[in-house]
């Protein structure tokens, strides 16, 4: 776990309900002002698909949001930066509007199959597509560009990974068939050999 992502969410509520608990409360140290990201945070990143990213309204409450797209459309652009093409979506505008009062998200990001999660805590700040169109060349896949309404810029803060337990293996339709193809292949090959005997 990075240190400064300690510091940043073991508050003085988090250490009491550690204590009462457990008996114990976590030893929180001073941190560096940010966390870089190393070659495994940016290797996991850059081969999601998705990802969580959770903002807070002018009102105090969370808002968790979906984000998708091709294999590494979040981008690691620096030891403390990420960024991504936002596509046209529901108008509804909830995370774009919440980071204009507060900067704070928390990315959540999944690999089901290997059972492996990465927390990010950072500040975001969002560009509009229609004035940096030369971002959108940047960060938009070809096919994508003509979808893109804003660029997201994080600055991290900091990470921690979480341990496996209790992630359910899951997998999507593509690494299914991409498991299934060799067993395919061998049916094919047992059909054909039948076929030729007939």
């Amino acid at each position: 776990m990075a240190e400064r992502y300690l510091q940043t969410v073991l508050t003085p509520s988090v250490l009491a309900a550690q204590e009462r608990y457990h008996g114990r409360r976590a030893a929180v140290g001073p941190a560096p002002g940010h966390d870089p990201l190393t070659d495994e945070e940016r290797i996991f990143i850059e081969a999601r698909d998705s990802f969580y990213m959770a903002t807070v309204t002018e009102t105090g409450w969370p808002y968790v949001q979906h984000r998708g797209g091709s294999r590494g459309f979040l981008r690691v652009v620096g030891p403390t930066q990420l960024a991504f093409a936002d596509y046209k979506g529901n108008r509804q505008m909830l995370s774009t509007g919440n980071l204009a009062a507060n900067d704070r998200v928390a990315l959540f990001l999944m690999d089901y199959p290997r059972r492996e999660r990465l927390k990010i805590l950072g500040h975001a700040r969002v560009e509009d597509a229609r004035r940096h169109p030369e971002l959108v060349l940047r960060f938009a896949e070809p096919e994508a560009r003509g979808i893109v309404e804003r660029l997201f810029f994080i600055e991290v803060l900091s990470f921690d990974w979480n341990c496996p337990k209790y992630i359910a293996p899951r997998f999507s339709a593509a690494e299914m068939e991409e498991a299934v193809a060799p067993l395919k292949r061998r049916i094919a090959e047992l059909e054909a050999r039948l076929t030729t005997k007939d």
